[in-house]
Order: C-alpha cells, then structure tokens, then sequence
C-alpha cells in the first residue's frame, strides 16, 4: 500500500492553471492554434462591438441648413458645456436625443440661432456720437430683422427676408411719401401659404411700420412667384377660399342633423347622405325715396309763410305850400280806424277847422286822417309754403343666403335571419321609406318655394373586403421598424453562435478531451478500494501499470466518489493506512 501512495504522488502533473493550459493549447496543431486564435480573436471583437452599439447614444436632430456664423456659435457653446455633438452627412447638428430639448432651450436663451440676421439687439451698443443718420438706419436693420424672425415662426416658412423703404419726413403735404415694403419667403419643400396666411404677412408688415399701407407690401416666394396678389386674383375670380369653406361648412351642417336623426333607427354605416348648397354670395345695396299725399291741414309742417296787406286813401292835400305840404303821402295800410263825424280833436272840445278828425292803423303805422279823407280800397295777399312728405329708404341685402338644396340619401337593406338560420337581405317597407323621406326633410329645413329636393334611395350596399383596405403587418412601417431591430440583434447572436460552437467549441475538446478507458479501468471502477484488483498488490502487476498513468484528476474524483457512496469503507482503508499491523 505504500508503494502504492508513492506511485499516485510521483505521477501527479502540475495543478498551476496557466501550465494545464499551456499543456492543452500544445495538444493542437498548428492550424488548429490559428483557427482557435482568430475565433476567440472575432468572438471577443463581435462581444466588444455590440456592447459598445447598445451604449451608443441615439442621435437626434438640433438644428438644420445653419449658415457659417451661426453654426460656429452654436458649436463653441456646445464645446464650452461638454455636450457631444456631430455632423451628419447632410449637414445637419446632431446631439443626444435626451439632450435635444435642453439645448435648444438654453441656446434660445442666448439668442441662438440668429439666422444670419440682427434684431434690435444692434441698438444694445450704440456708440457715443453716433450720427443721426447711422441710428436711423440702425433702427430700420433692427426692425427688418425683428420682422423676419418673426415670420420664420409660422411652420411653412424656412427662411424670410424683409426691405423696408422708409422716406423721409417732410413738412409738405404734397411732398410726402408713404412707406413701402418687400418680403421674400422661402418656404419648405411641398408646402404652400393659402389666402388667408398672405394677408396676415401683409397685416403684420404694415401694422409693425407707421403709416405702412397695406397695400404697398409686396410678398415673394424663392420662385419669384407673387402672392401678395393671389386673394385678389381669387376673389374677382370667384374662388375666394372663405366662401368655399363657408358652402363646406353648411353643407356639413346637414348631413350632422341628418345622421343624428337616421342613427337612432337604422343604425351607422346603413346610409350615406350627402348635401350640395347652392350659396347667393353676391351683395345688393338699394335706396328708394317715396311722396305720399299730404295728411289734414292741422298736421302738416309750415316750410315758409309771406303776408301782404296794401291800402289806397284819397286825401286832399292843404295847408300853407311848403315843403311840409309838399310830401308824398303816408302809406296807409288795414284795418282803418276812422272816428265818428262831429268829434272833437281833444276830449270835450269841438273840432275846429283844419284839425284831424281820425288816424289810420294798418301794418304797425299809424296815419292821421283828415275829416274829408275816406280810404277807397284795401289789399291783403298770404303765401304759405308746406313741407313735402316723403320717405327715404336705404336697404343692403346679406350675403350668404341659402338659394337652393339638394339632399340625395342611400339606405341599405335590412338583413334579417332566414328560416335556414343564414342572413338574408330584405328592402325597407314603404310606409317606413316613406317616414324616413319625412324625418330627413324636417331634418335639412326643406322649403319647396326655394327649390329644394331630396331623393332617398334604398339599395343593398356592397361588402367591402377589410382585408384589401388595411395596411398587412408586413407593409405597416412600425412593424418594418421593430423587425430591423430584431434582425440586428439576431445577426450579432447568429455571429457569437457560429463562431463559439464551429470554431472555439472542437478547439476546446481537443484541448480537454477525456482520456479512453478499457476494460480492466472500468473494472477497476467498479471495485475502487472496494475488491483486490483495486488494491495495491491485489491484483496483476499490468493492472497497477494501467491505474499509474492515469490522470491525477481522475483519481481523486473515483476517491470522491468512493467516499460519498461508501464511507465506512474509505475509512478502514485509512485506518488500514494508518496501522499496517492491524493491531
């Protein structure tokens, strides 16, 4: 037995791992090394690459089509915060997607990008003794850049650029000039500005310039194209877009009040209405002024009144000649006044010769009277001049008004189950037809005095196949996107996979592979310390020659064994060991 224990020490090979290695690398041939180098070489490389493009950031867009001066700008900020950035190939700044939001807002604080053009920003550092002049054209750079800026926020513009004409003022009224403007729009590939976006330039020009009509703003495209013209040329033309809208508008009016009414009691998808509006867009303007005859005398309205009253007097004229005697006479007018024959002059006296008998009162003058003087006619004329009655009427007629509708209607027919359990298509009654024609002309206001129709219609619909409308997985751009994905991933494990179990894989068992066992190695097994051939000296010496060339290992995992299987045994044998006499 102690041979034997010095047989098992004298065979046992290095336990250092680096030499076990170097032991089995050199058990391969020289094509082999290659072949297992350049594998493990590949797979550490496939490895390091995909976890290096899983790490990678994904890149996003921050800002596109910089000029020069912006684009340094922005990169030296950028380079000041550590932020990564690169270019794209087409040009295009490119951050972290996480970081794309945060940069921009912090540039956006910093007044970035400017777009190769200054705001009012150029007032900030006005130098001392600046002319007047070079502060007017100034604040006219300013105010064109602030205007540009202010364009390129609405979506479809890329980039604008406005000229303002600024005249001098002048204390001349006929001399004076109003200013005028110039805008040039470039706009995004595919995308165009509708009526209503023009006129809101022009507005937002001509409101931001003092005394700017809006006529005198000219707008451009990148083609040249004028469109500071194109709603007039729509409007003479008849297609102005807000009236187009309006018509859509009334139409979809109807068809909702339809639907609302028809869902209840056929169902959706059982009918289809549609509505056409004939709309009177034209605009009248009338004036009409009438005479009516004029009412009773005590309620008309006096314009003018002329009163004419004349009187003649014959009178003798006497006296002393002179010029008192000499002078025509005084104009006499009604009512005369003519006191009785045989009065005095004077209360209580007698009349004496020569005297006035009377006076005349006419027309506010008072004439004496002599007693001899009789008037022989009087006169009296009155005009009065009457205001016209009359009645002045202006009437503007709206626009917009309904002159005709036309209402056309398709319900399908009823599916019902037949007596053979299948579903079987059946038309509409009359008498319901005929309610439902009812409901759908109280529904769009019908007026037969306008002109209006209405025609429904019951008819089988056609099944439409769903299959043909919706969009196959394969062809829908999410499911296109997750299968790249996926590809890439199932790429990189094909590559691992091909290159650990076709190349590292057979390296390894031909560097490890298990020693063959015979006959008698199995026997010797089965009997480890249990039977005398696994004994030492129990059995045939070629026997003992065969267990001394065995691996190391081998044994003590066959010891090991032995031990967990039987434990009563291994420990006599080591008692054995311990006390050869048995004693």
């Amino acid at each position: 037995m102690a041979a034997t224990t010095e047989t098992m020490a004298g065979t046992a090979p290095d336990a250092n791992p680096v030499e076990r290695l170097r032991q089995a690398f050199n058990r391969l041939g020289e094509q082999q090394k290659m072949i297992f180098l350049v594998g493990v070489a590949a797979l550490i490389a496939v490895v390091v690459g995909s976890i290096l493009w899983s790490r990678q950031p994904d890149w996003k867009v921050l800002f596109s089509n910089l000029n020069e001066k912006d684009g340094g700008a922005i990169v030296a900020i950028l380079e000041t915060q550590n932020t990564p950035h690169r270019y794209s190939d087409g040009g295009s700044l490119m951050v972290p997607a996480e970081r794309v939001h945060e940069v921009r807002l912090k540039l956006a604080s910093q007044g970035l990008p400017r777009g190769g053009m200054v705001g009012f920003e150029l007032m900030e550092n006005q130098k001392f003794g600046t002319s007047q002049f070079a502060e007017q054209v100034n604040y006219q750079r300013g105010l064109e850049g602030e205007l540009a800026r202010t364009i390129q926020s609405i979506g479809a513009v890329q980039a604008a650029r406005v000229h303002l004409a600024i005249p001098k003022p002048s204390v001349f009224v006929r001399e004076e000039q109003k200013p005028t403007a110039s805008v040039m729009l470039n706009l995004y590939p595919g995308r165009t500005l509708d009526s209503g976006q023009i006129a809101g330039i022009g507005h937002l020009v001509s409101s931001s310039v003092p005394q700017l009509p809006m006529a005198n703003v000219a707008i451009i495209d990148q083609n040249g194209a004028l469109l500071s013209q194109l709603k007039s040329k729509l409007s003479d033309a008849g297609l102005d877009p807000a009236q187009l809208k309006y018509v859509r508008e009334t139409e979809n009016g109807v068809i909702t009040r339809i639907e609302e009414i028809l869902k209840p009691m056929l169902g959706a998808g059982n009918f289809k209405v549609q509505v056409a509006a004939d709309i009177d867009f034209s605009q009248s303007e009338q004036t009409a002024e009438s005479y009516r005859p004029n009412s009773t005398p005590e309620t008309t309205s006096i314009r003018s009144q002329q009163n004419n009253e004349t009187a003649n007097i014959n009178q003798v004229i006497g006296g002393v000649p002179g010029a008192l005697t000499n002078q025509p006479p005084v104009p006499a007018t009604a009512p005369l006044t003519q006191p009785a024959t045989g009065t005095t002059a004077a209360p209580g006296k007698p009349a004496k010769p020569g005297e006035l008998q009377g006076k005349l009162e006419s027309a506010g003058i008072t004439a004496p009277l002599n007693p001899v003087g009789q008037p022989i006619s009087t006169s009296k004329n009155a005009t009065i001049n009457y205001e016209v009655d009359k009645t002045i009427r202006y009437t503007k007629q709206a626009m917009g008004n309904i002159r005709r509708l036309s209402a056309a209607m398709v319900i399908n027919h009823r599916r019902e189950t037949g007596k053979d359990g299948q579903p079987v298509s059946k038309p509409i009654p009359d008498a319901e037809m005929k309610q439902i024609n009812e409901l759908v002309r109280e529904a769009m206001g019908f007026n037969k005095e306008r002109g209006d129709t209405i025609s429904v219609a019951n008819a089988p619909f056609t099944a439409v196949d769903k299959s043909e409308s919706e969009i196959p997985l394969w062809k829908d751009p999410e499911n296109i996107s997750y299968a790249k994905d996926i590809a890439k991933y199932l790429i990189i494990a094909a590559i691992i996979a091909f290159l650990y179990f076709k190349i590292i894989q057979p390296s390894l068992k031909t560097m490890f592979e298990p020693p063959a066992k015979s006959e008698k190695e199995s026997a010797e097994e089965g009997g480890l310390f249990g039977g005398a051939g696994g004994l030492p000296g129990g059995g045939e010496e070629e026997g003992a020659t065969e267990v001394r060339i065995d691996h190391y290992a081998v044994k003590v995992q066959k010891a090991r064994d032995a031990a967990e299987a039987d434990p009563k045994a291994v420990a006599n044998i080591i008692k054995d060991w311990m006390d050869p006499s048995g004693s």
